[in-house]
């Protein structure tokens, strides 16, 4: 080990190249790189990142031994469908462009080409509008092809599993610009973060599923700012733009990138209110991921979560995504409570990798509170003075072959305690606390 990690020592290497506390890996299955796994009645859901790979059901009846039950592999290549819920039989993924950062240049194209024009006068070269765009010269013709074609396979898809070996694709709910991200669902209603005509960035629309083969529209909630009337542009401005939202009770908890967390009252889904919203951006730089509101309360106040979202462009000098322990008492009030970080000193990846706060499991786990960390892997956090959050185990997975770091993306908890942890570029993980 380096002087460094002398100072603040990780725990050792195993012989599986895994570094771990209070936790033993049981099992590891390859699959497709993924981007989020939830766990139902013996059975885990994982969305992968890119295309054929749509779904994949895998039978972790017996946690040691998981075996792939199904996989939903996408009929185009245009999209990825990274993202699952799950409710009873029904299953609900989105559909959004794959590469989207990409191909979002297309609608800066025409401006780009008009202004260099003007410039030049004459007509610019491909090679000369590459450049602003910062593409290839070569993609230029696969811009002009985006703009001219359109996406048209944004939104959302919904499934039978009652036979889970055997998903059912039995609606298909088109939204706009690029598609949906994130999504929850509740049985009845899907939450759904996605693009629509008329607004910049992904905002909250809320769909009724009881008929699942025809979901209809209920209602619509933005953050202020987002609107733009006429704009056939929806691409985001500001950051300002919805990650995803949680519905907990009768309120729903939404996670506004940029713009922090903010809480809706539910008792009406035909029109959501705003009864709060707590924003720590500036002067923290990464943006919010995920909020979820928690079952317990800390002297008689009401608590949520927050979690960060470490991206690969994180400018030194600045604090890592975090997570946070909110007060939400008055969700007018909301305030921080208190924060847990993770060291660069107690990964071997740390500097080879992004590092940072990621994920959180999407439900209630009691005082203990399960985090992805990027190249921290996983951390498992007890919160049972939530004033003092306090590290109870980790568990870092050796890199994938062909990266430099692993990727801890995504974790879920099943109801018997079994921990599954995905990694981005490749790899699943089920897991065991050791006390």
């Amino acid at each position: 080990m380096s002087d460094r990690s002398a100072a603040h020592p990780f725990p050792p290497t195993d012989s599986e190249g895994c570094v771990a506390r209070n936790l033993r890996r049981i099992a590891h299955m390859e699959v497709p790189s993924g981007a989020q796994i939830v766990a139902r009645d013996g059975l885990v859901f994982i969305g992968h990142m890119a295309p054929p790979h749509g779904t994949s059901i895998i039978d972790i009846s017996d946690p040691r031994k998981p075996a792939l039950l199904a996989h939903v592999a996408l009929p185009e290549s245009h999209s990825h469908s990274h993202k699952v819920a799950v409710s009873g039989d029904l299953m609900v993924v989105n559909s959004q462009r794959h590469r989207r950062k990409f191909f979002r240049k297309a609608e800066k194209l025409l401006d780009t080409e008009n202004a260099l024009k003007k410039a030049l006068g004459r007509a610019p070269s491909d090679a000369e509008i590459a450049v602003p765009l910062k593409v290839k010269e070569t993609d230029i013709q696969v811009l002009r092809a985006e703009w001219a074609n359109g996406y048209e396979h944004g939104g959302f898809k919904v499934y039978d599993i009652g036979t889970p070996s055997a998903p059912r694709e039995i609606a298909f709910q088109r939204t706009g610009g690029h598609g949906a991200h994130g999504l929850d669902f509740d049985g009845r209603y899907a939450y759904v973060s996605t693009e629509m005509k008329g607004y910049r960035g992904n905002i909250l629309v809320n769909f009724d599923l009881s008929d699942p083969e025809k979901p209809h529209e209920v209602s619509r909630w933005c953050l202020p700012g987002q609107e733009s009337p006429g704009n056939w542009m929806t691409g985001p401005v500001g950051g300002l733009w919805l990650h995803h939202a949680l519905r907990c009770g009768d309120k729903i908890w939404a996670a506004c990138w940029q713009a922090g967390a903010w809480v809706l009252d539910a008792t009406d889904m035909s029109r959501p209110q705003v009864l709060g919203t707590y924003n720590y951006h500036p002067p923290f730089f990464e943006p919010t991921h995920t909020v979820m509101a928690l079952p317990q309360t800390y002297k008689g106040r009401s608590l949520a979560l927050a979690i960060d979202e470490e991206h690969d462009d994180h400018p030194r000098g600045q604090p890592h995504g975090m997570l946070w322990v909110l007060d939400v008492t008055d969700p007018a009030a909301m305030s921080p409570l208190s924060v847990f970080d993770v060291s660069e000193l107690d990964s071997p990846w740390s500097r080879a990798g992004k590092f940072g706060a990621g994920q959180i499991v999407e439900h209630p786990t009691g005082d203990r509170v399960f985090a992805t960390w990027c190249a921290g892997g996983l951390r498992v956090v007890d919160i049972s003075d939530p004033s003092r959050p306090t590290e109870a185990g980790c568990f870092i997975p050796p890199p994938v072959a062909g990266f430099a770091a692993p990727d801890s993306m995504d974790v879920e908890v099943d109801e018997r305690g079994v921990i599954f942890l995905l990694d981005r570029n490749g790899g699943l993980d089920v897991l065991e606390m050791k006390g």
